[in-house]
């Protein structure tokens, strides 16, 4: 595996994202690689899994209100098929690049796998910032990159999803797109879609929701407690972020952050749902910034995050912003400030020196791929829904949301080594369910 992990570096010096998520995986599976019989097979079914099985790269032209020609980078990984069609989410953003992409694709991969839902991994996006730009710039933009992407979308081959900064604004204005390509209509060729036109009931909470739900079983399990008077720290204050802090409530925890890049909010006494419903109307209608709410919404820290400030007593961290942003130093204050768990909502948000320290202090952590599985489980049942030409009611949805995650926390904790984590579990629990399906396949032997 060094040789491999040694090789790998030096195709993709120039993605180091990618190479820290295969690093991590890799590490985390060594008591498969050091298995006397199959360690080999194992070894070798790593490195093949590792390299995507295509890349696109597209250009993306699109006009500007001024009437200037614009152009963007658009990228889809379709990275793992051995499970299913490729599914993952599409991120429109200034820092979206081929290796970020790749990490988020190799992690959907496993991701998928503990859902038990047929979808292998990819993922996709843009270099396109949404932030600043019109309605109308927006839907030309996403017009012009379905008019690019659609030639590859398929039910039954990839059918991305929405990601940082693609909304149910930007899945409308691709699926409108899409349908004004093909002339054909019902196709579930992107989840996240409005209630309108074929969308599914607790796609927009399922990942907030989610993640919550399977602290809830840490919790207890874990932990022997409730959740009721714990206090929260949520980064991020989107998507994700939102829901999450809105089951919080519901369960009598306590949100005491949230965040943008610009600054982070503190609610010493916990977020109420009056606040929580002015950050999402400045968030999802005036799209604002949170230093903008002014008195009455926290303590607003310009430059912080949640995970910066010194003394902010935290019993669970929730990060729901982007990759990296818990690092070492973080991570050891937040174990000084007392927490005893991390559910990871947004994808690979803490470093591996993060990941040590939370290890080596006893925190129940919880890592992307299973905790914010939820998104990607309700988007594999927006397909089945697609498929069959109904809508299912909100209570089945969120009923059979509940019981996924149920399912990948026992998944973690059948797979979790002896003296091991429940990370180490998910990442076993999911690369064991694509060997399988490979050598059932017979793309590998």
């Amino acid at each position: 595996m060094t040789d491999f992990l040694d090789d790998l570096k030096g195709k993709y010096a120039h993605e180091p994202t990618f190479l820290q998520a295969v690093e991590e995986m890799a590490l985390s599976l060594k008591p498969l690689f050091e298995d006397p019989e199959k360690g080999d097979y194992y070894k070798r079914a790593f490195c093949a899994i590792a390299e995507p099985e295509r890349t696109l790269k597209f250009r993306v032209s699109w006009m500007d209100d001024a009437g200037n020609l614009q152009f963007n980078r658009g990228w889809r990984v379709e990275f793992n098929s051995v499970l299913g069609p490729y599914k993952g989410g599409l991120r429109f953003h200034p820092t979206a690049n081929e290796g970020i992409l790749k990490f988020l694709g190799f992690e959907q991969i496993f991701k998928n796998a503990l859902t038990g839902l047929a979808m292998g991994g990819g993922k996709g996006g843009s270099d396109f910032n949404p932030k600043g730009k019109s309605d109308a710039e927006v839907i030309r933009f996403c017009q012009s990159f379905m008019t690019e992407l659609a030639r590859y979308l398929h039910p039954s081959t990839d059918v991305p999803a929405g990601d940082i900064g693609v909304g149910g604004r930007e899945i409308g204005a691709m699926y409108g797109q899409y349908k004004r390509l093909k002339n054909k209509h019902g196709e579930g060729i992107l989840t996240g879609k409005g209630a309108l036109w074929g969308g599914s009931p607790f796609r927009p909470e399922a990942t907030g929701y989610g993640l919550v739900y399977i602290m809830k079983i840490a919790v207890e399990k874990g932990l022997g407690k409730s959740m009721e008077g714990m206090r929260c720290a949520l980064s991020g204050s989107g998507n994700v972020c939102q829901y999450a802090a809105q089951k919080c409530i519901e369960f009598g925890a306590k949100v005491i952050s949230v965040s943008d890049s610009n600054g982070c909010v503190v609610f010493e006494d916990g977020m109420t749902t009056e606040q929580l419903a002015t950050m999402i109307d400045c968030k999802e209608v005036k799209r604002a910034r949170l230093s903008t709410l002014g008195e009455g919404f926290g303590t607003y820290h310009a430059g912080e995050s949640p995970w910066s400030l010194e003394d902010l007593k935290v019993d669970l961290a929730l990060p729901c912003a982007t990759q990296n942003e818990i690092n070492g130093e973080a991570a050891a204050r937040l174990v000084k400030n007392g927490v005893v768990g991390v559910g990871e909502g947004a994808n690979l948000p803490t470093d591996m020196d993060g990941q040590n320290a939370f290890r080596a202090a006893g925190v129940i952590y919880i890592p992307g791929k299973a905790a914010n599985a939820g998104g990607v489980g309700v988007s594999g049942l927006e397909m089945a829904q697609n498929a069959q030409r109904l809508t299912w009611k909100p209570e089945e949805v969120d009923t059979r949301l509940k019981d996924m995650m149920a399912y990948i926390y026992q998944q973690m904790e059948d797979h979790a080594p002896k003296g091991g984590t429940l990370e180490q579990g998910a990442n076993i629990a999911g690369f064991i369910k694509v060997v399988q399906g490979m050598k059932e396949l017979g793309w590998f032997y």
